[in-house]
């Protein structure tokens, strides 16, 4: 690099000193002697130069080659000891095998002589159970015989036995069938006392019958006139009443008194039909033989199906008559008093004289009254309902009134 940068200097300058015109020839001569002088030290210096570079690339080519040679010494040594492990491992492999092949040998004569223990245990155990065998036939056939002569035994021991049951049984027959007969007679004689006891009863019982039912028919036929008669005398009351309705101008009431007259008429052409009650009423009707209880003002009071049947039907009639008494009032605009109905004094429609008495129907007719005629005056439905074309206390509250106990 240098060489060529003198070179080039050198070039310059000739052109240089060329370029001028004023220069001398011998300025020239000299100047060409330095350049020469220089271009020689130059190209020494080049030689020196190339000759440190070739021996700088003979030692670095010394170098590689040593490194060669040693990379070469180590794969050699690694392929080497790769080489002695192989040849190692295919001894260990060997003498693997050659342990292997003997153990294998070892178990197959363990296992031989094993077979051959077994096959000895085997004849072995097949004779003991041989001689088992004989000896359990030999007791299997000794117990048979004692089992048979047990059995011979038991056999006249039984018979024995039955021979004396049977005489004993016989005894008991006899003397069964002697206390049988004794019993029968004793009997016989108890069924003649008893059937004469019955006999004596049963025709007290039929007098006591008769009076009875002709107690309970006159009882009936003086309820019934009573009831007629009364009534008569509250038709009369009601005509009564329906004049003073009418100068009240309470027109609604008026006419629900109008109705309730008329119903009145229609109970009374009801009863003048009635018959009274037959015999067969009395001995077969099922509801007659049926009896309840119930509790009025602390006192308990008894009646059949039908009297239980009439206190149900009065107190739904009151409830009934008592709305629409109550409706009538409001309609008029009057100030609600359920005890200042016509209705609620007289408190009979609906009764016909059987199992209850007149004053018991009027209690229950007015306590439901009293309920249906809220009901229709506030135009609610607390106590009860409309149900088939017709206004009727819930159940409940017609249980809590009358309480009515089977026994």
């Amino acid at each position: 690099m240098k060489g060529r940068y003198f070179q080039r200097l050198a070039a310059a300058l000739i052109i240089s000193a060329a370029s001028l015109a004023g220069v001398s020839g011998t300025a020239v001569a000299q100047q060409t002697n330095a350049q020469k002088q220089q271009q020689q030290k130059e190209a020494q210096q080049r030689a020196a130069e190339q000759k440190k570079a070739a021996e700088a690339r003979r030692q670095q080519q010394l170098a590689t080659q040593q490194r060669h040679r040693e990379a070469a010494e180590a794969q050699r040594r690694q392929q080497e000891a790769q080489r002695q492990a192989t040849q190692q491992r295919q001894a260990q492999r060997q003498q693997q095998a050659a342990e292997q092949e003997r153990r294998v040998a070892a178990q197959r004569a363990a296992q031989e002589q094993q077979r051959q223990r077994q096959e000895a245990q085997r004849q072995r155990s097949a004779q003991s159970q041989q001689q088992n065998a004989a000896e359990q036939r030999r007791l299997a056939e000794q117990r048979a015989r004692q089992e048979e002569m047990r059995r011979q035994q038991q056999y006249v021991q039984e018979r024995n036995r039955t021979q004396t049951e049977q005489q004993r049984r016989t005894s008991e027959y006899v003397q069964e069938r002697n206390r049988q007969q004794t019993e029968e007679q004793r009997r016989n004689q108890q069924y003649v006392q008893q059937r004469n006891r019955e006999q004596t009863i049963q025709q007290r019982q039929n007098q006591q019958y008769v009076q009875e039912r002709n107690r309970q028919l006159r009882i009936t036929r003086e309820q019934q006139e009573r009831y007629r008669t009364e009534l008569v005398r509250q038709q009369q009351e009601l005509a009564r009443r329906n004049l003073q309705l009418e100068r009240q101008r309470r027109i609604a009431q008026y006419r629900y008194q109008q109705r309730y007259l008329e119903r009145l008429r229609q109970d009374q052409i009801r009863l003048q039909n009635a018959r009274y009650y037959d015999d067969d009423y009395y001995n077969n009707d099922a509801g007659y033989n049926t009896y309840y209880r119930y509790n009025r003002g602390g006192r308990y009071y008894e009646t059949n199906q039908y009297g239980a049947q009439m206190l149900q039907r009065a107190v739904n009639q009151g409830y009934e008559e008592g709305y629409y008494a109550g409706q009538a009032d409001r309609q008029d605009g009057w100030r609600a008093d359920y005890q200042n109905s016509d209705a609620y004094r007289d408190a009979s429609y609906g009764y016909d004289a059987y199992n209850v008495n007149l004053d018991e129907y009027r209690y229950y007719f007015r306590e439901g009254f009293r309920r249906g005629y809220e009901d229709g005056y506030y135009s609610r439905s607390q106590y009860g309902n409309y149900s088939n074309g017709k206004w009727q206390l819930i159940g409940a509250i017609l249980g809590q009134i009358l309480n009515l106990q089977n026994y």
